[in-house]
Protein backbone atom coordinates (compact mmCIF):
# COMPACT_ATOMS: atom_id res chain seq x y z
CA UNK A 1 0.00 0.00 0.00
CA UNK A 2 1.14 3.41 -0.73
CA UNK A 3 2.25 5.44 2.30
CA UNK A 4 0.45 9.22 2.17
CA UNK A 5 2.25 12.01 1.49
CA UNK A 6 2.84 14.84 3.95
CA UNK A 7 4.37 18.19 2.66
CA UNK A 8 5.76 20.01 5.94
CA UNK A 9 6.37 23.50 6.05
CA UNK A 10 9.76 23.81 7.52
CA UNK A 11 11.00 27.46 8.31
CA UNK A 12 14.91 26.10 9.78
CA UNK A 13 13.22 26.21 13.07
CA UNK A 14 13.53 23.57 15.70
CA UNK A 15 9.31 23.04 15.77
CA UNK A 16 8.96 22.22 12.04
CA UNK A 17 12.16 19.86 11.93
CA UNK A 18 10.63 17.80 14.74
CA UNK A 19 7.42 18.00 13.11
CA UNK A 20 8.66 16.46 9.93
CA UNK A 21 10.75 13.94 12.01
CA UNK A 22 7.76 12.71 13.76
CA UNK A 23 6.09 12.46 10.31
CA UNK A 24 8.26 9.99 9.03
CA UNK A 25 8.50 7.95 12.23
CA UNK A 26 4.53 7.45 11.53
CA UNK A 27 4.78 6.15 8.43
CA UNK A 28 4.28 9.09 6.25
CA UNK A 29 6.32 9.87 2.92
CA UNK A 30 7.73 12.95 4.28
CA UNK A 31 8.93 16.13 1.79
CA UNK A 32 10.26 19.14 3.30
CA UNK A 33 9.55 22.55 1.66
CA UNK A 34 10.80 25.91 2.53
CA UNK A 35 8.99 29.09 1.95
CA UNK A 36 10.38 32.50 0.75
CA UNK A 37 7.99 35.12 1.70
CA UNK A 38 9.86 38.49 1.66
CA UNK A 39 12.98 39.64 -0.76
CA UNK A 40 12.56 43.45 -1.17
CA UNK A 41 15.83 43.24 1.15
CA UNK A 42 16.89 40.36 2.29
CA UNK A 43 19.90 41.03 3.45
CA UNK A 44 22.05 39.35 6.27
CA UNK A 45 21.81 42.25 8.55
CA UNK A 46 18.36 41.92 9.40
CA UNK A 47 16.91 38.74 7.48
CA UNK A 48 17.27 35.41 7.84
CA UNK A 49 16.62 33.54 5.24
CA UNK A 50 19.25 32.41 3.70
CA UNK A 51 20.58 31.07 7.52
CA UNK A 52 17.25 29.30 7.97
CA UNK A 53 16.94 27.57 4.11
CA UNK A 54 20.97 26.16 5.23
CA UNK A 55 19.12 25.20 8.53
CA UNK A 56 16.26 23.50 6.62
CA UNK A 57 18.20 21.79 3.92
CA UNK A 58 20.80 20.78 6.83
CA UNK A 59 17.64 18.79 8.97
CA UNK A 60 16.13 17.42 5.95
CA UNK A 61 19.87 15.85 5.26
CA UNK A 62 19.78 14.52 8.74
CA UNK A 63 16.65 13.20 8.89
CA UNK A 64 16.81 11.62 5.82
CA UNK A 65 14.24 13.78 3.71
CA UNK A 66 13.76 15.52 0.50
CA UNK A 67 12.96 19.45 0.15
CA UNK A 68 12.60 21.88 -1.68
CA UNK A 69 12.47 25.89 -1.86
CA UNK A 70 9.27 27.32 -2.96
CA UNK A 71 9.11 31.92 -3.29
CA UNK A 72 5.77 32.82 -2.34
CA UNK A 73 7.40 36.68 -1.85
CA UNK A 74 4.92 38.28 -4.88
CA UNK A 75 1.77 36.86 -3.28
CA UNK A 76 3.17 37.81 0.27
CA UNK A 77 3.29 41.12 -0.83
CA UNK A 78 -0.16 40.96 -2.20
CA UNK A 79 -2.08 39.61 0.01
CA UNK A 80 -0.55 40.43 3.00
CA UNK A 81 1.92 43.38 3.16
CA UNK A 82 -0.31 45.45 1.46
CA UNK A 83 -2.77 44.74 3.95
CA UNK A 84 0.25 45.42 6.80
CA UNK A 85 0.15 48.67 5.29
CA UNK A 86 -3.40 49.82 4.67
CA UNK A 87 -4.39 48.78 8.40
CA UNK A 88 -1.25 51.21 10.02
CA UNK A 89 -2.65 53.75 7.45
CA UNK A 90 -5.80 53.83 8.44
CA UNK A 91 -4.56 53.52 12.31
CA UNK A 92 -4.77 50.65 13.26
CA UNK A 93 -2.59 47.99 14.56
CA UNK A 94 -2.58 44.30 12.28
CA UNK A 95 -1.42 41.20 13.48
CA UNK A 96 0.21 40.16 9.79
CA UNK A 97 0.88 36.59 11.29
CA UNK A 98 -2.99 35.71 11.19
CA UNK A 99 -2.80 36.57 7.62
CA UNK A 100 0.11 35.12 6.98
CA UNK A 101 -1.36 32.00 8.11
CA UNK A 102 -4.36 32.20 6.21
CA UNK A 103 -3.49 33.49 2.98
CA UNK A 104 0.52 32.07 2.72
CA UNK A 105 0.71 28.73 4.86
CA UNK A 106 -2.33 27.55 4.67
CA UNK A 107 -3.42 28.70 0.94
CA UNK A 108 -0.77 29.51 -1.49
CA UNK A 109 1.44 26.76 0.57
CA UNK A 110 -1.60 24.39 0.60
CA UNK A 111 -2.39 24.91 -2.73
CA UNK A 112 1.40 24.40 -4.16
CA UNK A 113 1.83 21.31 -2.03
CA UNK A 114 -1.47 19.83 -3.49
CA UNK A 115 0.00 19.91 -6.62
CA UNK A 116 3.19 18.39 -6.19
CA UNK A 117 0.01 15.01 -4.68
CA UNK A 118 0.23 15.86 -1.65
CA UNK A 119 -2.04 14.26 1.40
CA UNK A 120 -1.37 16.28 4.13
CA UNK A 121 -0.12 19.52 4.99
CA UNK A 122 1.69 19.81 8.33
CA UNK A 123 3.79 22.53 10.15
CA UNK A 124 5.57 23.20 13.32
CA UNK A 125 2.30 25.24 15.21
CA UNK A 126 0.99 24.16 18.69
CA UNK A 127 -2.25 23.52 17.84
CA UNK A 128 -4.40 20.47 17.81
CA UNK A 129 -7.48 19.23 15.31
CA UNK A 130 -10.07 17.06 16.49
CA UNK A 131 -11.44 15.14 13.34
CA UNK A 132 -15.54 13.94 13.13
CA UNK A 133 -15.59 10.43 14.28
CA UNK A 134 -16.19 7.81 11.26
CA UNK A 135 -15.01 10.81 9.15
CA UNK A 136 -11.37 12.11 9.59
CA UNK A 137 -10.92 12.97 5.61
CA UNK A 138 -14.45 15.31 5.86
CA UNK A 139 -14.24 18.71 4.97
CA UNK A 140 -16.79 19.54 7.78
CA UNK A 141 -16.83 18.92 11.63
CA UNK A 142 -13.57 19.19 12.54
CA UNK A 143 -12.33 21.23 15.55
CA UNK A 144 -9.17 23.71 16.06
CA UNK A 145 -8.11 22.88 19.79
CA UNK A 146 -5.45 24.43 21.83
CA UNK A 147 -2.26 22.97 22.07
CA UNK A 148 -1.45 20.65 25.25
CA UNK A 149 1.39 23.59 26.16
CA UNK A 150 -0.44 26.62 27.11
CA UNK A 151 2.69 28.46 27.06
CA UNK A 152 2.74 28.18 23.28
CA UNK A 153 -0.41 27.73 22.22
CA UNK A 154 -0.93 29.24 18.19
CA UNK A 155 -4.28 28.69 17.70
CA UNK A 156 -5.26 32.48 18.20
CA UNK A 157 -3.37 32.62 15.22
CA UNK A 158 -4.88 30.15 13.36
CA UNK A 159 -8.71 30.94 14.04
CA UNK A 160 -9.09 32.40 10.25
CA UNK A 161 -8.45 28.88 8.94
CA UNK A 162 -11.67 27.10 7.56
CA UNK A 163 -13.10 23.40 7.71
CA UNK A 164 -11.30 22.51 4.09
CA UNK A 165 -7.63 23.71 5.04
CA UNK A 166 -8.43 21.97 8.70
CA UNK A 167 -9.18 18.76 6.45
CA UNK A 168 -6.07 18.63 4.89
CA UNK A 169 -3.43 19.63 7.65
CA UNK A 170 -1.58 18.01 10.70
CA UNK A 171 0.17 19.75 13.99
CA UNK A 172 1.98 16.96 14.81
CA UNK A 173 2.83 19.03 17.62
CA UNK A 174 0.12 19.57 19.33
CA UNK A 175 0.63 17.21 22.07
CA UNK A 176 3.57 18.26 22.90
CA UNK A 177 5.39 20.39 24.88
CA UNK A 178 7.91 22.81 23.62
CA UNK A 179 10.91 21.75 26.30
CA UNK A 180 10.01 18.40 25.24
CA UNK A 181 10.57 18.97 21.46
CA UNK A 182 14.07 20.71 22.25
CA UNK A 183 14.90 17.58 24.17
CA UNK A 184 14.20 15.23 21.35
CA UNK A 185 15.87 17.25 18.63
CA UNK A 186 18.72 17.12 21.13
CA UNK A 187 18.66 13.96 20.94
CA UNK A 188 17.93 13.28 17.46
CA UNK A 189 21.46 15.29 17.23
CA UNK A 190 19.39 17.86 14.88
CA UNK A 191 21.83 20.42 13.82
CA UNK A 192 19.01 23.26 14.70
CA UNK A 193 18.26 21.64 18.38
CA UNK A 194 19.71 24.94 19.91
CA UNK A 195 18.50 27.68 17.79
CA UNK A 196 16.42 30.83 19.07
CA UNK A 197 12.67 30.63 18.36
CA UNK A 198 11.64 33.91 16.01
CA UNK A 199 10.06 36.64 17.39
CA UNK A 200 8.36 39.54 15.88
CA UNK A 201 7.15 40.16 12.02
CA UNK A 202 9.23 38.13 9.55
CA UNK A 203 9.63 40.90 6.94
CA UNK A 204 11.52 43.42 9.88
CA UNK A 205 13.06 40.80 11.65
CA UNK A 206 15.38 42.52 14.31
CA UNK A 207 15.66 46.20 12.58
CA UNK A 208 13.79 49.13 14.79
CA UNK A 209 9.96 48.79 14.13
CA UNK A 210 9.39 52.31 13.73
CA UNK A 211 12.47 52.88 11.09
CA UNK A 212 11.32 50.22 8.95
CA UNK A 213 7.27 51.53 8.64
CA UNK A 214 9.01 55.12 8.39
CA UNK A 215 9.87 53.65 4.69
CA UNK A 216 6.66 53.01 3.52
CA UNK A 217 4.33 55.58 5.49
CA UNK A 218 6.06 58.94 5.88
CA UNK A 219 6.16 60.64 9.37
CA UNK A 220 3.01 63.11 9.94
CA UNK A 221 3.50 64.86 12.84
CA UNK A 222 0.75 65.95 15.72
CA UNK A 223 0.20 66.83 18.97
CA UNK A 224 0.28 64.85 21.88
CA UNK A 225 -2.59 65.26 24.25
CA UNK A 226 -3.95 63.96 27.50
CA UNK A 227 -7.85 63.13 27.01
CA UNK A 228 -8.48 66.13 28.70
CA UNK A 229 -6.88 68.27 26.04
CA UNK A 230 -3.02 69.40 27.73
CA UNK A 231 -0.65 69.29 25.53
CA UNK A 232 2.10 66.95 26.73
CA UNK A 233 4.04 66.47 23.23
CA UNK A 234 4.65 65.83 19.98
CA UNK A 235 3.94 62.56 17.99
CA UNK A 236 5.89 61.39 14.91
CA UNK A 237 2.70 60.14 13.22
CA UNK A 238 -0.12 57.68 14.28
CA UNK A 239 0.88 55.03 12.59
CA UNK A 240 3.98 54.52 14.71
CA UNK A 241 2.26 53.94 17.90
CA UNK A 242 -0.16 51.48 19.15
CA UNK A 243 -2.80 51.26 22.25
CA UNK A 244 -0.95 50.13 25.38
CA UNK A 245 2.26 51.65 24.34
CA UNK A 246 4.14 52.90 27.19
CA UNK A 247 8.11 53.11 25.23
CA UNK A 248 9.33 55.81 22.99
CA UNK A 249 6.66 58.44 23.53
CA UNK A 250 9.61 61.40 25.13
CA UNK A 251 7.40 62.35 27.47
CA UNK A 252 9.31 63.54 30.59
CA UNK A 253 8.49 64.71 34.01
CA UNK A 254 7.47 63.32 37.34
CA UNK A 255 4.79 60.52 37.88
CA UNK A 256 3.53 57.59 36.74
CA UNK A 257 4.54 56.23 33.07
CA UNK A 258 2.77 57.70 30.24
CA UNK A 259 0.73 55.45 28.00
CA UNK A 260 -1.05 55.42 24.70
CA UNK A 261 -5.01 55.21 25.30
CA UNK A 262 -6.43 56.36 21.82
CA UNK A 263 -6.32 58.15 18.18
CA UNK A 264 -7.88 60.67 16.82
CA UNK A 265 -7.44 60.33 12.99
CA UNK A 266 -9.55 63.34 12.47
CA UNK A 267 -7.48 65.68 14.18
CA UNK A 268 -4.35 63.72 13.98
CA UNK A 269 -4.16 63.66 17.38
CA UNK A 270 -2.53 61.11 19.85
CA UNK A 271 -4.24 60.48 23.07
CA UNK A 272 -1.78 59.77 26.46
CA UNK A 273 -2.29 59.52 30.21
CA UNK A 274 -0.34 58.68 33.17
CA UNK A 275 -0.66 55.34 34.66
CA UNK A 276 -1.19 51.14 33.52
CA UNK A 277 -4.29 51.60 35.43
CA UNK A 278 -5.99 54.80 34.06
CA UNK A 279 -9.32 53.74 33.13
CA UNK A 280 -8.79 55.21 29.08
CA UNK A 281 -7.08 52.25 28.74
CA UNK A 282 -9.69 49.51 30.15
CA UNK A 283 -12.56 48.48 27.61
CA UNK A 284 -15.85 46.03 28.40
CA UNK A 285 -17.13 45.72 25.08
CA UNK A 286 -15.86 45.30 21.72
CA UNK A 287 -16.90 44.75 18.08
CA UNK A 288 -15.17 42.74 15.55
CA UNK A 289 -15.41 42.88 11.27
CA UNK A 290 -14.31 40.31 8.89
CA UNK A 291 -15.33 37.58 11.19
CA UNK A 292 -14.24 34.08 10.34
CA UNK A 293 -15.84 31.05 11.83
CA UNK A 294 -12.98 28.30 12.09
CA UNK A 295 -15.46 26.22 13.43
CA UNK A 296 -17.70 26.30 10.49
CA UNK A 297 -20.68 27.51 11.76
CA UNK A 298 -21.21 31.02 13.56
CA UNK A 299 -21.22 30.35 17.27
CA UNK A 300 -24.57 31.17 19.29
CA UNK A 301 -25.51 34.43 21.10
CA UNK A 302 -24.95 33.56 25.09
CA UNK A 303 -22.46 33.59 27.94
CA UNK A 304 -20.10 31.06 28.96
CA UNK A 305 -17.54 31.45 26.30
CA UNK A 306 -13.76 33.46 26.87
CA UNK A 307 -11.69 35.51 24.15
CA UNK A 308 -8.07 37.07 23.85
CA UNK A 309 -7.77 40.31 22.30
CA UNK A 310 -3.81 39.35 22.14
CA UNK A 311 -1.45 36.34 21.58
CA UNK A 312 -0.56 35.49 25.66
CA UNK A 313 -3.07 37.29 26.82
CA UNK A 314 -5.22 35.17 29.16
CA UNK A 315 -8.75 33.99 28.42
CA UNK A 316 -10.85 36.42 29.42
CA UNK A 317 -14.86 35.21 30.19
CA UNK A 318 -17.14 37.16 27.76
CA UNK A 319 -20.55 37.14 26.27
CA UNK A 320 -21.35 36.88 22.50
CA UNK A 321 -23.87 40.07 22.38
CA UNK A 322 -24.15 39.16 18.60
CA UNK A 323 -22.40 37.17 15.08
CA UNK A 324 -22.81 36.68 12.03
CA UNK A 325 -21.15 36.23 9.09
CA UNK A 326 -19.47 39.43 9.12
CA UNK A 327 -19.02 40.50 12.21
CA UNK A 328 -19.18 39.50 16.48
CA UNK A 329 -19.50 41.59 19.25
CA UNK A 330 -18.54 40.98 22.51
CA UNK A 331 -18.94 41.66 25.98
CA UNK A 332 -16.33 40.95 28.74
CA UNK A 333 -17.36 40.04 32.61
CA UNK A 334 -14.00 42.56 33.49
CA UNK A 335 -12.60 45.21 31.77
CA UNK A 336 -10.19 44.36 29.43
CA UNK A 337 -6.91 46.35 29.25
CA UNK A 338 -5.70 48.13 26.32
CA UNK A 339 -8.23 46.39 23.62
CA UNK A 340 -6.33 47.80 20.20
CA UNK A 341 -8.09 48.35 17.02
CA UNK A 342 -6.35 46.15 13.91
CA UNK A 343 -5.55 43.30 16.28
CA UNK A 344 -7.91 40.19 16.52
CA UNK A 345 -10.31 39.01 18.99
CA UNK A 346 -10.51 35.65 18.91
CA UNK A 347 -13.37 33.23 20.50
CA UNK A 348 -13.21 30.18 22.97
CA UNK A 349 -15.35 27.65 23.41
CA UNK A 350 -13.30 25.59 26.43
CA UNK A 351 -10.54 24.37 24.70
CA UNK A 352 -12.05 24.87 21.62
CA UNK A 353 -11.31 27.77 18.89
CA UNK A 354 -14.56 28.81 17.30
CA UNK A 355 -13.19 31.56 14.95
CA UNK A 356 -12.92 35.52 15.68
CA UNK A 357 -12.73 38.85 13.81
CA UNK A 358 -10.64 42.31 13.50
CA UNK A 359 -10.73 44.59 16.29
CA UNK A 360 -12.14 47.53 14.94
Amino acid sequence: MAREKAIVGMSGGVDSSVAAWLLKEQGFEVVGLFMKNWEDDDTDEYCTSREDLIDAVSVADCIGIDIEAVNFSAEYRERVFHNFLAEYRAGRTPNPDVLCNAEIKFKAFLDHALSLGADWIATGHYARIRRPEGNPRGEAGSELLKAADASKDQSYFLYRLNQAQLSKTLFPLGDWLKRDVRRLAYELGLPNHAKRDSTGICFIGERPFREFLMRYLPASPGPMQTPEGRLVGTHQGLMYYTIGQRQGLGIGGPGQPWYVVAKDLEGNRLLVAQGHDHPALFKDRLRGTSASWVSGTIPRSRQAYTAKTRYRQPDAPCTLVRADSETCELGFDHPQWAITPGQSVVLYEGEVCLGGGIIC
